[in-house]
């Protein structure tokens, strides 16, 4: 079976619990929050074409905020959208993305389009295959990870991927959202790029549990 077949049956397989999970979750943010339910933003895709990716809303709009600054991220988002992003339950309109050939089950994060001209020409390789709801760096440390580690791990995914890896990632996604704590992932900053140091990559095999790799 090939990957987007994969993702097609895994998906419809899964509707039953992400479709009124995401009916649900929209309703909260209609009845807490307010339209619009869903928050739009560009992002690149397989070979870094641009499409425009849905998420759940979880920040107020700036003007609601009454800052006189233009306030942060932390002071916009809600204690719902907090729960949301926590759970990832944000994340749910994306498996309408794998529907539509957009995305992917698995496979490297879509980024911000003014990361591309920053990647270094090994980096960039992480566009040529669709980008993921989850990935290999997901699970392998998330934010908790470097840049450039992130980078290099979804790298690795795409010269070694497999089904069965795919799996084995989907498998320790959902471990990893029933173990998550209440802490909010730390921020790292923006990526304002890198250079092909061979000193800024790690042995990415062998952070792979063997039955993963």
């Amino acid at each position: 079976m090939d990957k987007r077949a994969f993702d097609v049956l895994a998906t419809l397989a899964l509707a039953p619990v992400w479709m009124p999970l995401l009916a649900l979750a929209s309703a909260g943010v209609l009845i807490v929050m307010g339209r619009p339910v869903f928050f739009r933003q560009q992002r690149p895709g397989l070979g870094g074409v641009i499409f425009t990716m849905y998420k759940l809303r979880t920040m107020r709009p700036c003007a609601e905020c009454g800052e006189a600054a233009l306030p942060s991220d932390a002071q916009r988002i809600t204690p719902l959208g907090r729960f949301l992003r926590r759970t990832s339950l944000d994340e749910l309109p994306e498996f309408l993305h794998v529907l539509a050939g957009r995305m992917s089950l698995v496979g490297p994060r879509p980024l911000l389009p003014e990361y591309l001209p920053r990647y270094t020409e090994r980096q960039a390789r992480r566009h040529e295959l669709p980008p993921g709801i989850t990935g290999l760096a997901q699970t392998s440390g998330r934010r908790d990870l470097s840049w450039e580690e992130t980078f290099e791990l979804d790298v690795w995914y795409v010269e070694n991927r497999t089904m069965r890896l795919d799996i084995a990632i989907l498998v320790r996604t959902i471990g990893q959202l029933f173990r998550r704590g209440a802490g909010e992932a730390a921020d790292r900053g923006p990526f304002t790029g890198s250079e092909p140091s061979e000193t800024t990559r790690r042995d990415t095999h062998r952070d792979i549990p063997p039955d993963i790799s």
